[in-house]
């Protein structure tokens, strides 16, 4: 026996001193009444008040029984929490599990009862005895998407589940390594006093999310109660019993784990840029990567190259991944994927017509230039609500009047065709609205690519242009305001967008205490990034429709601009001079060396 077990199982019984103690507090009003009934009928104790004394000892002690039972059944009852996973069924990956019973053999251990996998970079066991876990476990992931794991019955060990970027960037060895210390854990969960502890705790945690539904709030106080009462204990207990798995693992691979331990970090940056940079986008627009973990191998070797303290490590690549442990490696990681949109973003829990799957190849053009084209209309519709002008119709030979709408002159431009606000990319996805000056809104792609200019002579600028952008952005007063108002339009806007899109759009859902997004990635962006953002993709535009720049996809910063097959990473600093300080003569300047033209109208989504 470890040094650490016995530690971890002294913890275990303060915590079932606690539950003692709590059903001595509720079995004491009964006790009395048992004494007082018995005093009674032996004539113990005659005449008043003893006669009203024993009714209401009776009456209390019925009602604290009642309310005892019901929060003791609550407890025994209420579904502990279940992590969503992709549960591996032996048959889809023999290797993964050979590799874990020999782990347990080798360190005397009973072996996991089933595998599965997370989309995170971490390893634990969970024990998924409870009922509930086991109707869950198959709802989780939605059929069609990979196999089920078997069910865990009563009693069983915990179930392994481990982070799927692991599986795709660590070396097999690497892997065993890494789950040895976990794998070990199966032994100090055996114990009996140990498990009767995490379940009472796990019962406990339960019960205070079942009082939060409407008329069971009474329950939640004595749970929390007696949660604070055996925090500590609890807490000790689960350190003892790591203690004494770490102590157990350290004959297996101990040498290796220290080299282990430093892809663990490496994944953990390269999987939380991929996830914030390259996948929040496309969930954004109703799209989700269907292969994050490949993809994981990209960005983490693309780090490699460019961090000096992670070079070298993209040499261990030649040896056998561990994703060759499974049967249908593809097929796992859409499933992973499809668990981590809905995980951190809150989408569905299947694919459907307004959350596609998306590939890698196709990135660039299905996920980077339509973001660009859907910020670019959503841009000038926040222009048009403005009422910022939008210039003369296409040819010169048709000047409008000072009067006439468009004109500098008149008081209100009315929104064309072209710069209408955009429907959510979620609900038509794939589709293009008629663009171009003097559109009618025919059905079908228009090109925004008039053979002439507006008449330089002119100060308004023709439909969706990117001169109408820096026409407005360009504050001479030096205040901001124009930036201000433009930035709160889009703000608003693309709030409406979201709550109209629902879960794909990362509002979320609440089925029950199942609420996701469990973990939302989105930090709040404020109406100056907003604003940046959207100029940059208005500049992008212009520069894919008239510079021949291409859009791009960088592992670890996302959507780029490819101009010659390079990336162009100066470009931010030139919009944020515009937006910030309504300067637009850096921008200007970049545009000019690209041969971007301003005046020449975009086509939009």
């Amino acid at each position: 026996m470890e040094a650490s077990v016995p530690s971890a199982r002294s913890r275990a019984l303060a915590v079932l001193r606690v539950r003692s103690r709590a059903s001595a507090v509720a079995l004491l009003p009964a006790a009395l009444a048992v004494v007082l009934v018995a005093a009674r009928a032996t004539g113990r104790l005659a005449g008043d008040p003893w006669p009203t004394v024993t009714l209401v000892v009776c009456v209390v002690a019925a009602i604290v029984l009642l309310v005892g039972g019901a929060f003791a059944a609550v407890v025994l009852r209420a579904s502990p929490a279940v992590t969503p996973t992709v549960p591996l069924s032996e048959a889809a990956a023999p290797d993964l599990y050979r590799l874990v019973r020999d782990l347990a053999d080798r360190m005397d251990v009973p072996p996991p009862s089933a595998i599965a996998l997370t989309p995170d970079c971490d390893s634990w066991l969970e024990d998924r005895s409870h009922a509930a876990h086991r109707r869950g476990a198959a709802r989780v992931l939605g059929a069609g998407h990979g196999p089920v794991g078997p069910e865990s019955e009563p009693g069983a060990a915990p179930v392994l589940v481990i982070g799927s970027p692991f599986l795709w960037w660590m070396r097999v060895a690497e892997l065993r390594a890494v789950l040895a210390p976990v794998v070990a854990g199966t032994g100090p969960s055996a114990h009996p006093d140990i498990a009767d502890a995490r379940g009472f705790v796990r019962g406990l945690d339960a019960a205070v999310d079942v009082g939060g539904r409407r008329g069971l709030g009474w329950i939640a106080a004595p749970a929390r109660l007696l949660l604070r009462l055996c925090r500590t204990d609890a807490a000790e207990m689960e350190r003892g019993v790591a203690a004494a798995a770490s102590e157990r693992a350290q004959g297996v691979d101990y040498g290796l784990r220290i080299v282990a331990q430093e892809q663990v970090g490496l994944a953990y940056a390269g999987w939380d840029r991929l996830l914030t940079r390259v996948a929040l986008p496309a969930w954004r627009m109703g799209r989700w990567p269907a292969h994050l973990d490949a993809g994981v191998v990209s960005a983490l070797t693309e780090l490699s190259r460019r961090d000096r303290l992670a070079e070298g490590f993209t040499s261990r690549l030649g040896e056998r991944p561990a994703c060759d442990l499974l049967e249908q490696p593809g097929l796992i990681d859409e499933a992973a994927s499809l668990l981590a949109a809905r995980l951190f973003h809150g989408g569905p829990a299947e694919a459907g017509p307004d959350w596609s799957p998306v590939d890698w190849s196709a990135y660039p053009e299905e996920v980077v230039d339509r973001k660009w084209r859907t910020e670019a209309a959503r841009l000038h519709a926040a222009l048009d609500a403005l009422a910022v002008p939008a210039g003369l119709p296409a040819s010169p030979s048709a000047p409008a009047s000072p009067g006439s709408p468009g004109s500098p002159g008149s008081p209100a431009s009315p929104v064309s065709p072209a710069s209408a606000p955009a429907a959510s990319p979620a609900a038509r996805p794939g589709s293009q609205g008629s663009s171009g000056a003097g559109a009618t809104g025919s059905a079908g792609p228009a090109t925004l690519a008039a053979a002439d200019p507006p008449s330089p002579t002119t100060d308004a600028f023709a439909g969706p242009t990117l001169e109408r952008v820096l026409g407005y952005l360009t504050d001479l007063g030096g205040d901001g305001a124009a930036g201000e108002a433009l930035a709160g339009r889009i703000t608003g806007d693309l709030a409406r967008e979201e709550r109209a899109a629902g879960p794909a759009a990362g509002a979320g859902k609440a089925r029950g205490a199942d609420t996701v997004p469990l973990f939302p990635l989105q930090p709040p962006r404020s109406g100056r990034d907003l604003l940046a953002d959207h100029v940059t993709a208005m500049v992008c535009c212009a520069a894919v429709d008239s510079a021949g720049a291409t859009p791009g996809l960088d592992w670890l910063d996302g959507p780029v601009l490819l101009v010659g097959g390079d990336r162009r990473s100066d470009l931010a600093p030139r919009v944020l001079c515009l937006v910030e300080e309504g300067n637009p003569e850096p921008l200007r300047d970049w545009l000019s060396a690209l041969g971007v033209r301003p005046e020449k109208p975009v086509r939009l989504v």
